[in-house]
Order: structure tokens, then sequence, then C-alpha cells
């Protein structure tokens, strides 16, 4: 019903960049809030950081200054500016979209992408 697909992920060194986007499409009737989440190897999937339809963010505090979560509403796109990348930041970063499908899907479901790998060297 609802495809969630993110790209932009690779490899960087310390201190580097990169752009995430994450690509909602499907059987869509509202987006509401989006976000990032990363698991790194052994470690459980963590919140990285959230935006509402109104444009409202939440960043988790390891990330805080240095990443920039943002939408484009029309397209149901979102995207990831993370900047002053660490060797820590290394994992999967998810997508997870909260969406209706319907006007009588009064409260929504989440759909998740299939990750993306960041890769940040020292």
């Amino acid at each position: 019903q609802v495809q969630v697909a993110e790209s932009g992920g690779g490899s960087v060194q310390s201190g580097g960049s990169l752009r995430l986007s994450c690509a909602s499409s499907g059987a869509i009737y509202r987006v509401n809030d989006m976000g990032w989440y990363r698991q790194a190897p052994g470690k459980q999937r963590e919140l990285v950081a959230t935006i509402t339809n109104g444009g409202r963010t939440t960043y988790s505090d390891s990330v805080k200054g240095r990443f920039v979560i943002s939408r484009d509403t029309a397209s149901n796109t979102a995207f990831l500016q993370m900047n002053s990348l660490k060797p820590e930041d290394t994992a999967v970063y998810y997508c997870k979209v909260q969406a209706r499908v319907g006007p009588l899907d009064y409260h929504g479901s989440d759909y998740w992408g299939l990750g993306s790998q960041v890769t940040v060297s020292a």
C-alpha cells in the first residue's frame, strides 16, 4: 500500500557530510510524522530525528546541532542533512513514515524503508 525508500547513504571520512532522502509513495491519503532511525551493528534501533507535517522537529542528543531533518510535504519526501559526521554515526539509517491510506484510516500506520548504510571512517 505504502512504499518507503531511502537513498543517499555511502562512505565518508570523519567530519564529512551526507544527505539522506526518504521517498514515500503508493496509496497515501495523508502523511503525518516522518522520522529517521538508525541501527548500528549489535545495537538496538534508535531515534535520530522526527518531523511533523507542520514542520516541528525533534532530535536525539547525539545528533543535535549536527543533523537537520526537513521535508517536502507536496512530494511526501523527507531529508536528513548530516554534517560533522563521526565514526559513531556509522549505522543503517531507516526512514519511518506515519501515513493514512484513506479518510476512514483515522489512526494511520507506520511504514518503514529497507534502510541505507552510512559508514564514517576515522
